[in-house]
């Protein structure tokens, strides 16, 4: 098992934890009252700054239920953070862009993260390929 160095904003912010049997994913939380309009971009706060262990990295996205609950989105889609973010002041933070105006709170579930393993090292063997093709873009239908 990995251990992770981890610094809280404040006492108010709730520690993060697995939803055991649910996912190996874990929840990200405003650590700030956020208020947007329609069209208001924010760096939302989450409250933490971690080391991770040599050679992870982690991936923030947002929950499922983010754009139902906030209406959302995250400007970056994916934030990748590596384990050279490591300081007391490398707080995670979340670009996201309102759809609709809304009100997130202190200790909202809005983001998730995982830890990958940093990807191994490749090499490019250019070639002409001969595999089958699929037909493009969103070939395998809808049912």
């Amino acid at each position: 098992m990995e251990k992770i160095k981890i610094q809280y904003l404040n006492e108010n912010i709730e520690k993060l934890c697995y939803i055991d049997g649910k996912s190996d994913w874990i929840d990200l939380r405003a650590a700030e009252e956020v208020k947007l309009k329609v069209g208001e971009f924010h760096l939302i706060h989450l409250g933490v700054a971690m080391q991770l262990p040599e050679g992870y990295e982690a991936y923030i996205v947002p929950r499922s239920s983010t754009f139902k609950h906030f209406g959302i989105i995250q400007t970056n889609h994916m934030g990748v953070i590596d384990e050279m973010y490591c300081g007391p002041e490398d707080w995670w933070k979340v670009p996201v862009y309102a759809m609709r105006d809304t009100v997130i709170h202190v200790n909202d579930r809005i983001f998730q993260f995982r830890l990958m393993k940093h990807q191994a090292v490749i090499s490019f063997e250019e070639c002409q390929l001969k595999s089958k093709n699929r037909k493009g873009f969103g070939s395998t239908g809808i049912r």
